[in-house]
C-alpha cells in the first residue's frame, strides 16, 4: 500500500495578509506552514521533504508542489500508484458550524462577531474544507484523487500519529500542544495497537492555547511569532523568573480535570490582544536584553507549569510508561526535561517532526494504520525497522561535481577518499574555524542533525560570537548545540533519566568540571541543548566526532543548522555553495570534496 501525505495550501498566506493584515512581524502562520510531503511504502517511510527545502521560502505554506514531485520520483511512481491521500486537517462542516456557534456566543461587538464570522466561513469555503483541499490538489499537480482514496485527518491525531510511529508503534500515552488544530490547541490521550484515545475532558479551546500566547509574547518581544519562539527561549536564560510571576500568578489557572486557563482568553486572530496585559504586568516595553529576558523567563516558566500540570493528569489516568509529546510545544526543549523528571513515565519522545513539519508522516501513517487492508504483521514489519530523519533528497558526486562548475574561479576542490574526509576536517577544526558540512540525504524537521550542518571546536570561548555574528548574522545570544557521542553524554551533561537525546529536543545541565573545556557550546545558563551520535545513525559524522576527540580531549563540536537568518536550511550543492560564499564560513565540505574560497591562502 501507498500513501502520500502532504500539508500545505496555496492561498493561506495570503488569504491571512488581507484578511488579518498578517505580514512582517505580525504574520502568524495559523495553519499551513511548514509545507511537506511524505511517501509510506508498505508501512515504510521512503520519502520525506519539507516544501521550504525546495522552493527555498522558510516556513512556506504554499501547497507542496515540489516535495510533492521529488517524493513521487524517489519513489519511482505516479500518482495513478497511489492508493491513500491523506491531509493533516479535518475541516468538516461541523468543525465550521463549531467554530461559527462559538463565535456567535462570545464577548465580541456584533460587528466584530460578523467580521470574523464572515473570515471564517470564507476561509472554509475558498482554502480548507475538503472540497477546497482536493480542488486547490487538483490545480497544482493536475491530479484529482479519487475521493475513495482520500483521508482527511484531524490535526492533532497527525501529530499523535507522527509521534508513535517514529518512535516504533508502541503503545503510549500521549500530549499535544501546538497553537490551534481545527478548534483545539491541545489534547491528551493513548495509542494502543495503533488505535487513539483522545481523554476528550483534557482538551483545551484555541482561546486558551499556550502555544499561541507564546507566540503572542514572542511577538511582544519583537521577534516573528511562530517562527522565532526558540529566541524566547533563549533570552530566558539570562535571568531567572520574577517572583511572583504575574504570568502564573495573574494569567493563568489550572484546573483540577488537568485543563488550564487564561484570566483573559486569547483573540486568536489578533496577536495583539494581549500586549496592554503584558505592559501592565511588566511595565512599557524596553528594547533592552533585560526587559526582554526577564519577559521571556516568566513565559517560560508559565508554559513549563501549564505542561507539567497536564502531564501529572495524564500520568493519572493511563497505565502506560512512555509518553509522546508532540506539536510545536514540544520543541521547546528547555520545557521536556523538567516535564520528563518531573513525571513517573519511564520515557518520553519528542520527534524530529513534532512541529508542523511532521504531520505528513503522522496524516499518512494514520490512513495506514487505519486501513483495513494493514494487517497486524504489516504494522510488526515496519515496526522492526528504526525511522530516521534523513528522508529528503541526497546528491551524488556527479551533481556536487556539476555544481562546483558553475563556481569556477570563486572556489578551490580537493578531492578526498572516505578517510582522509574525516581525518583532514578533524585536523582544521582543531583551530578556530567554520566548516559547512553537507553529506547524504537532507534532515527532516527544523533541526540541522548532521546532513547539512555548520561545525565549529566548541573550546574556543568567542566561537559563538564568530557564528553568529560572521556566518549566521543573527543576534549574539543565541546558543548553539554540541554534537556529543551518545555513550559519553551521561559524563559530560547531567541527563537524569534520559540516555540519549539524537533530535535536540531536550535541553542538559553541563557538568562543572567540562564548563570550561566547551564554552562555545554551552548557555549563558549552564545548559546546552544536545545532539547524542551514534555510528548506526551517522556513522561518518560520528567517526569525525571520534577523531576529533582523538585529537583535541574536547569532546563535543559545535552543530548548527547550514543557513543564514531568514533562509531555509540549505537542501542542494548550489545552496550550500551559495550560503558558503555569502558568510565568513572558512571550509565547506560537500560529500568528499573538500571546498575552500579563491582568497583563502591555506586549504
Amino acid at each position: 500500500m501507498i500513501v502520500l501525505g502532504c500539508n500545505g495550501f496555496s492561498r493561506v498566506s495570503e488569504f491571512f495578509s488581507e484578511r488579518l493584515g498578517a505580514t512582517g512581524i505580525n504574520k502568524h502562520y495559523l495553519l499551513g506552514h511548514d509545507a511537506a510531503a511524505a511517501l509510506l511504502v508498505d508501512g515504510r517511510l521512503v520519502a520525506a521533504v519539507e516544501e521550504e527545502r525546495l522552493n527555498r521560502e522558510k516556513k512556506t505554506t504554499d501547497f507542496p508542489t515540489h516535495a510533492i514531485d521529488w517524493c513521487l520520483k524517489e519513489a519511482g511512481i505516479t500518482f495513478d500508484d497511489v492508493d491513500l491521500f491523506a491531509f493533516p486537517w479535518n475541516w468538516s462542516t461541523r468543525v465550521r458550524d463549531e467554530i461559527l456557534d462559538g463565535i456567535g456566543t462570545s464577548p465580541l461587538t456584533e460587528e466584530a462577531k460578523a467580521a470574523l464570522s464572515g473570515n471564517i466561513a470564507d476561509l472554509f469555503d475558498q482554502i480548507v474544507s475538503p472540497e477546497a483541499i482536493l480542488a486547490d490538489f487538483e490545480t497544482r499537480t493536475g491530479h484529482r484523487p479519487d475521493p475513495a482514496k482520500v483521508r482527511f485527518v484531524p490535526h492533532h491525531l497527525a501529530h499523535a500519529t507522527t509521534g508513535y510511529y517514529l518512535a516504533g508503534m508502541k503503545d503510549s500515552a500521549f500530549l499535544v500542544s501546538d497553537g490551534r488544530a481545527e478548534r483545539f490547541s491541545t489534547l491528551t490521550g493513548e495509542i494502543r495497537d495503533g488505535r487513539i484515545t483522545v481523554f476528550e475532558d483534557t482538551v483545551t479551546g484555541a482561546e486558551y492555547s499556550i502555544g499561541t500566547l507564546f507566540s503572542a509574547i514572542t511577538r511582544f518581544l519583537g521577534f516573528v511569532p511562530n517562527n522565532d519562539e526558540y529566541k524566547v527561549m533563549g533570552l530566558a536564560g539570562y535571568t531567572t523568573p520574577p517572583s511572583p510571576n504575574p504570568f502564573v500568578e495573574r494569567l493563568l489557572t489550572l484546573h483540577d480535570d488537568g485543563r488550564y486557563t487564561f484570566a483573559k482568553p486569547l483573540q486568536t486572530d489578533n496577536l495583539h490582544s494581549h500586549d496592554a496585559l503584558f505592559e501592565e504586568y511588566f511595565g512599557p516595553f524596553e528594547d533592552t536584553l533585560e526587559y526582554k529576558a526577564r519577559v521571556a523567563a516568566a513565559a517560560q516558566q508559565m508554559l513549563n507549569v501549564a505542561t507539567a500540570h497536564q502531564v501529572s493528569h495524564l500520568e493519572k489516568r493511563t497505565d502506560l510508561d512512555r509518553l509522546l509529546f508532540e506539536g510545536g510545544v514540544a520543541l521547546n526543549c528547555l520545557n521536556n526535561t523538567p516535564m520528563f523528571e518531573g513525571s513517573r513515565f519511564e520515557d518520553m519522545q519528542v520527534s524530529f517532526g513534532a512541529s508542523d513539519t511532521g504531520i505528513t508522516i503522522g496524516a499518512a501513517a494514520h490512513a495506514w494504520l487505519n486501513h483495513a487492508d494493514t494487517a497486524p504483521a504489516d504494522v510488526l514489519a515496519a515496526a522492526a525497522e528504526p525511522v530516521g530523519p534523513y528522508l529528503g533528497p541526497a546528491y551524488d558526486d556527479a551533481a556536487i561535481e556539476e555544481a562546483l562548475e558553475g563556481f569556477t574561479g570563486r572556489v578551490r576542490v580537493s578531492r578526498l577518499d572516505d578517510d582522509e574526509v574525516v581525518e583532514h576536517v578533524a585536523k582544521l577544526l582543531t583551530e578556530k574555524v567554520v566548516i559547512g558540512w553537507f553529506e547524504g540525504r537532507v534532515e527532516h524537521g527544523p533541526r540541522a542533525l548532521g546532513h547539512r550542518s555548520i561545525l565549529a571546536n566548541p573550546g574556543f570561548g568567542d566561537i559563538k560570537d564568530i557564528i553568529n555574528t560572521r556566518v549566521k548574522h543573527r543576534e549574539p545570544f543565541r546558543p548553539f548545540a554540541p554534537l556529543v557521542l551518545e555513550e559519553q553524554a551521561p559524563e559530560i551533561f547531567d541527563m537524569g533519566r534520559k540516555t540519549s537525546s539524537p533530535y535536540m529536543t531536550f535541553v542538559f545541565p553541563v557538568r562543572d568540571e567540562y564548563k570550561d573545556r566547551i564554552p562555545g557550546a554551552v548557555h549563558v545558563d549552564g545548559t546546552s541543548r544536545i545532539q547524542t551520535l551514534t555510528d548506526e545513525g551517522t556513522p561518518r559524522l560520528t567517526a569525525l566526532l571520534r577523531k576529533f576527540i582523538e585529537l583535541t580531549d574536547t569532546p563535543c563540536l559545535i552543530n548548527t543548522s547550514f543557513n543564514v537568518a531568514g533562509e531555509p536550511i540549505v537542501c542542494t550543492p548550489t545552496d550550500a555553495l551559495n550560503c558558503f560564499l555569502g558568510t565568513e564560513i572558512d571550509y565547506l565540505v560537500l560529500g568528499n570534496h573538500l571546498v575552500a574560497k579563491t582568497d583563502r591562502v591555506n586549504a
